[in-house]
């Protein structure tokens, strides 16, 4: 295994972006930006909030998280898998979003209403429905509402019929994408939330769902603010009652069942920053129930943003470093990040911050596009907070003969 060297990069004006050979005394400098959308990084550690701490709410888990960078600030049982109740709508609805983005499904589909869909998630039963009529075939985006903002199981199962075939097939796709997320304590038994022996998600599986949703269909994730929708002369209304109680609120989804209790995911935007919280669990009687639920997420999103700051440090496809490269045709190489890192902490403790650049003390070409040759790692008081690969930007090709050997007798004496 080759040995790895660390350079240690200031945190500053991004006017000092290296544009000559690293070394370990002349440093990359990112611009400590407002947070803005990323793509998708692996769970991080809680960092410390040095003056407030977290709430105790209600509920049997919940969870609070940025949206940018990933990070949990907050949670209890956050891998406990639980009861989702109508939660579970969330991967139907981003299914159904994936779907359209790839031109699978459109709009103007007309769904048919089977009597599954009518009788099991209809006005029949005692869950949220969408007044679907059996036999009936409605425009796609129509049910699409019925399932986002009323929350109708109907049409969840007839979406997953659409989709699928059948909704056992549906929540073998549901499954799918559950572990593409990186969702590994979640299992789908059905596309509605219906309680079902096996059908489980966990408060951290629900944020990383909504995470993803929000980043990858920002667009269809607007939906999830409409406060009321009528479908066949029926006015419905948007359980979410934080959509009125909170400007900054623009989601995201409500669940109940006697299994689950009272749920609620939400997320808030304040400035540039983009918060997620998720409460499931609360018992009680149903307007009780909805007080606490609401609560409980409104004191985790003020906690969150009064205590921590979201910056960007590196943005994906700039110039990090320009180092050396041997054997190759070019004499340096041009590295950037993977994808944008963000990095969540306490407010005030920009200026304690300390990244590293992690790669090869020698780096060897040649280089593909895309290439991971390294990584870029982010600490706070000696514990990493982000980490995110280190690529080349461009294609670097092999040196010719003379080149290489020349290279070969340098390196002898590096």
């Amino acid at each position: 295994m080759r040995p790895t060297v660390l350079f240690s990069l200031a945190l500053g004006s991004a006017l000092a972006l290296a544009q000559g050979p690293l070394h370990a005394n002349q440093s990359p400098l990112p611009t400590p930006d407002a947070a803005t959308a990323a793509t998708p990084t692996p769970d991080l550690p809680v960092p410390r909030a040095d003056v407030l701490s977290a709430p105790n709410v209600a509920g049997t888990a919940w969870i609070l998280i940025d949206h940018d960078s990933g990070q949990v600030l907050a949670g209890h049982n956050i891998d406990t898998p639980v009861h989702p109740a109508s939660i579970t709508k969330v991967m139907t609805s981003y299914i159904v979003a994936d779907h359209l983005a790839h031109g699978r499904i459109k709009d103007d589909d007309a769904v048919f209403v089977s009597e599954r869909a009518w009788r099991q998630g209809g006005a029949g039963t005692d869950g949220s429905f969408t007044a679907l009529k059996v036999n009936d075939s409605v425009a796609l985006e129509d049910v699409v509402r019925g399932l986002v903002v009323q929350s109708g199981n109907d049409a969840s199962i007839a979406l997953a019929e659409h989709i699928a075939g059948s909704e056992e097939a549906f929540a073998d796709l549901m499954n799918q994408y559950a572990q593409r997320l990186g969702m590994s304590n979640s299992h789908f038994v059905n596309a509605s939330g219906l309680t079902a022996e096996g059908h489980m998600m966990s408060v951290r599986d629900i944020a990383t769902l909504s995470r993803a949703l929000i980043h990858d269909f920002p667009e269809h994730y607007k939906l999830y603010s409409i406060k009321e929708y009528t479908y066949g002369g029926i006015r419905q209304y948007n359980r979410n009652g934080l959509l009125w109680r909170d400007s900054t609120v623009d989601g995201i989804k409500t669940g109940h069942t006697a299994a689950a209790g009272y749920c609620l995911a939400v997320s808030a935007k304040r400035g540039d920053q983009r918060l997620i919280s998720v409460v499931v669990g609360i018992e009680g009687g149903r307007n009780e129930a909805f007080r606490l639920r609401e609560e409980a997420n409104q004191a985790l999103l003020a906690y969150g943003f009064r205590a921590f700051e979201t910056h960007r440090l590196y943005q994906a496809g700039q110039a990090v470093a320009t180092p050396e490269l041997w054997r190759s045709a070019d004499d340096t190489a041009q590295l950037t990040v993977a994808s944008d890192l963000h990095v969540t902490i306490p407010r005030g403790r920009y200026d304690d911050l300390k990244a590293e650049m992690v790669m090869p003390p020698v780096l060897i070409g040649p280089l593909q596009a895309g290439q991971e040759v390294g990584a870029v790692s982010v600490t706070l008081a000696g514990e990493e907070v982000a980490q995110v690969p280190l690529v080349s930007m461009a294609e670097h090709g092999g040196a010719g003969f003379f080149r290489r050997v020349w290279h070969d007798i340098l390196l002898l004496f590096e």
